[in-house]
């Protein structure tokens, strides 16, 4: 035990030369180096083209638009963490929206029971896709991605368009401030704080880093590591669930394709591993996903601004993401030569 917490420590000299570099080279700090960046390059763009790019509109728009992804990839961090993934929370936000708005129909009174609903469908939906996984032993892409299709033939099915009335009062949700927060900003920084607890202060948080870091050393280990997937993709799911009731608040009602336009299962996953979290699990983080978050956010921002087409932000953003991943599994291969 000695001889390895030695190990551990690095040299008084080699810490005072290299040990703000090497911090400055964690996934996380290069993530906020990277929005600070950008938020530096697009007032410089958006200022060349005759606008204001950090105005209070601005701002608030960034963390309105982040808010619902935020939450979806706050949930899909807990999963790729474990090592699986999910892709059917697009698929699940549509679903939940409608629900909640068809139970609300535009009824105060009705509130609490549309957000239970919301949440049990969420977690039956997160338990399917959990035992799939892990006692049918079916791959996470294809499991979640089985799972996706069946709820998107449900929700063609029965439904041409959107449905149901959510009221006033849970429409604040979507766009009420506190001063120039959003409360949807609140709501998603609320689940980002109760994630992070969850994977540096609990026992859960621990297993889950260690399914993914090696899934048979931690079975050999004593841990269930099917109930941590499971337990994941469930937490997951519900994260899907809040992000369907925050836009049904926001559009007043529920719309069968609100989380496919969005492309929440993508976007989230690209926010994940921008954030520098291992989509082979076992490393990474919330803040990391927050940051890459914020920096899909930001990117989104100086587009509109821009008026830049749509085929070219698909083109820029995915150019960032094959960068930013190629730059962490370089770093990451250097590592371990």
């Amino acid at each position: 035990m000695d001889t390895l917490s030695r190990s551990r420590r690095p040299a008084l000299g080699s810490e005072a030369r290299g040990g703000l570099a090497a911090r400055l080279r964690e996934p996380t700090q290069v993530v906020f180096l990277a929005l600070l960046g950008l938020i530096a390059v697009g007032w410089v763009l958006v200022a060349l083209d005759g606008g204001q790019f950090l105005t209070t509109e601005s701002v608030v728009g960034i963390q309105q638009r982040s808010a619902a992804l935020g939450i979806v990839a706050i949930g899909q961090t807990l999963a790729i963490l474990a090592g699986s993934l999910d892709l059917s929370v697009a698929y699940l936000i549509s679903l939940t929206s409608l629900i909640a708005a068809e139970i609300m129909a535009g009824q105060d009174g009705n509130i609490v029971p549309a957000v239970a609903a919301v949440l049990a469908v969420s977690a039956l939906v997160g338990l399917i896709n959990g035992l799939v996984i892990t006692r049918l032993q079916v791959h996470a892409f294809i499991a979640t991605l089985g799972v996706a299709l069946i709820i998107r033939g449900v929700v063609d099915h029965l439904y041409d368009g959107p449905a149901g009335k959510v009221p006033e009062s849970f429409q604040l949700l979507g766009y009420s401030r506190i001063g120039p927060i959003p409360v949807s900003a609140l709501l998603w920084a609320g689940v980002a704080v109760v994630a992070w607890f969850l994977l540096s202060r609990t026992r859960l948080g621990y297993r889950i880093y260690a399914v993914g870091g090696n899934e048979e050393v931690a079975r050999l280990s004593g841990i269930r590591t099917s109930r941590v997937i499971v337990l994941t993709h469930v937490l997951c799911s519900v994260c899907a669930g809040v992000a369907g009731l925050l836009l049904a608040g926001r559009l007043g009602a529920g719309a069968p394709t609100v989380g496919t336009d969005g492309g929440y299962d993508l976007e989230s996953i690209a926010a994940v591993v921008l954030g520098g979290t291992a989509l082979a699990g076992g490393k990474g983080g919330v803040a990391g996903t927050v940051g890459g978050v914020l920096l899909l956010a930001v990117l989104d921002s100086i587009f509109n601004q821009l008026e830049i087409n749509s085929f070219v932000k698909d083109v820029v953003r995915g150019v960032v993401i094959v960068i930013a991943v190629a730059a962490y599994a370089r770093r990451i291969k250097g590592r371990s030569a």
